[in-house]
């Protein structure tokens, strides 16, 4: 008996994916619930997990566009265990060979005869195609020092060899690699290239000096870690102060719709994380609603399933602004390019010490530039460099952002 494993729908308006990489290889033994492989959508990606024990029977190759609902693998649960099952016996030794086709690396001892004191590093389809052509182990290694193995070294050596020609170029390799573009890096792509011929976007920049923020989290991150389980970032004091402005400057949480202007009365607050396959932006939702606790908890939660590639298209729907954080990378300043159907996206960058001067005085400072993006058919100069000048003012006083944005020192006197 056979089960199928067909593409699941990420979405509505999805109807295509591309097969991204298999966990498994074609044979291998499966358990229930066991992820056997990635799939791309235009937004997201996800895994496909197996509803039954068996082995794997694999239909559709990495890298191909695959119509929702069509058929990728077959789960014989009938067949046992494979006999290149990666499960050993007791007496056996050899170290445990990685599912994914393309990217595992097993150990290829050579024979014992050849007295080899190394082994070779490959995936399953290049041992195969070593033992076809019967390579010898010791000749891959001297034309590959160092090197993992892969399908396309293998085939080059092989031809090299039957055209006479040296294991390896003077000079260098002259090869090149070709992949395909994910899914997601093709819609990525094409949002990108549309924002700039579709808005008329700007950019405004100013500088914060961080030395307030750094001192709070000084003395308060080891209380707060132990009471929340979690450190104060600067990505929550950066939220919190956006939502203080974009309450103040409505517009720039503001979205255009045909020839209508859509103004949330909310703020959903969009976080650009670096995923393994490209940018992602999940989104804190109410995050006028949120402590800094809330904040930093729900950041960690996405951004660390971004990274593990386990965001979901829900988590990323929506959003009436932006932040991204280029600093984390070393960037010093940037233009941050917005994120449709949003009017507006701020950018962090590096902290760095600068001579500034303070009260007339040259004193070195931790400052960092921060940059607005932002489509000028929706926010006009004033407005963009006030909403700005305001992040600053919040930030570089702290304490504003616990009473909404307000003069601590007025609100104690009732002023």
């Amino acid at each position: 008996m056979a089960t199928e494993i067909k593409v699941p729908s990420p979405g509505e308006s999805i109807t295509q994916v591309q097969l991204a990489k298999w966990l498994v290889a074609d044979g291998e033994a499966v358990e229930k619930d066991q992820e056997i492989v990635e799939i791309d959508s235009d937004k997201a990606s996800f895994p496909v997990t197996t509803p039954v024990d068996g082995v794997v029977r694999i239909k559709a190759q990495e890298g191909e566009t695959i119509a929702v609902g069509a058929v990728i693998a077959l789960i014989e649960e009938s067949a046992g265990k494979p006999k290149n099952s990666t499960v050993q016996s007791q007496n056996e030794e050899t170290p445990a060979v990685s599912p994914a086709v393309t990217t595992a690396t097993p150990v290829i001892s050579p024979p014992v005869s050849e007295k080899i004191p190394v082994a070779v590093h490959a995936s399953p389809l290049a041992r195969k195609i070593l033992e076809e052509n019967k390579v010898n182990p010791a000749d891959i290694i001297n034309a590959f020092p160092g090197k993992k193995i892969t399908r396309k070294d293998i085939e080059s050596f092989i031809r090299r060899k039957k055209e006479g020609t040296p294991d390896r170029v003077a000079g260098g390799s002259r090869e090149t690699d070709r992949k395909k573009l994910t899914t997601l890096r093709l819609k990525l792509s094409e949002r990108l290239v549309s924002v700039k011929n579709q808005t008329a976007m700007l950019t405004t920049f100013n500088e914060i000096n961080m030395q307030a923020i750094m001192k709070t989290r000084e003395k308060y991150n080891d209380v707060f870690k132990e009471r929340y389980g979690v450190g104060v970032g600067f990505m929550s004091f950066f939220t919190r102060a956006v939502v203080i402005a974009l309450q103040e400057f409505p517009q720039v949480n503001s979205m255009l719709d045909g020839d209508e202007l859509v103004i949330p009365r909310f703020v959903d607050i969009g976080i650009a994380v670096s995923a393994p396959k490209g940018l992602v932006v999940p989104v804190l939702r109410n995050a006028e609603m949120m402590s800094m606790a809330e904040i930093e908890l729900k950041i960690k939660e996405l951004a660390g399933r971004a990274r593990d590639n386990r965001i979901t298209i829900d988590d990323m729907k929506g959003g009436t602004f932006t932040i991204t954080n280029g600093g984390v990378f070393g960037s010093l300043m940037s233009t941050p390019i917005l994120n449709p159907p949003q009017s507006a996206i701020l950018g962090m960058h590096k902290i760095q010490d600068r001579p500034i001067a303070v009260n007339g005085q040259v004193v070195i400072a931790p400052m960092m530039y921060v940059a607005l993006s932002y489509d000028h058919r929706v926010i006009d100069g004033r407005e963009s460099v006030s909403f700005l000048v305001r992040i600053k003012e919040l930030l570089e006083e702290p304490v504003r952002i616990l009473t909404g944005g307000l003069d601590p020192v007025k609100l104690l006197l009732d002023l």
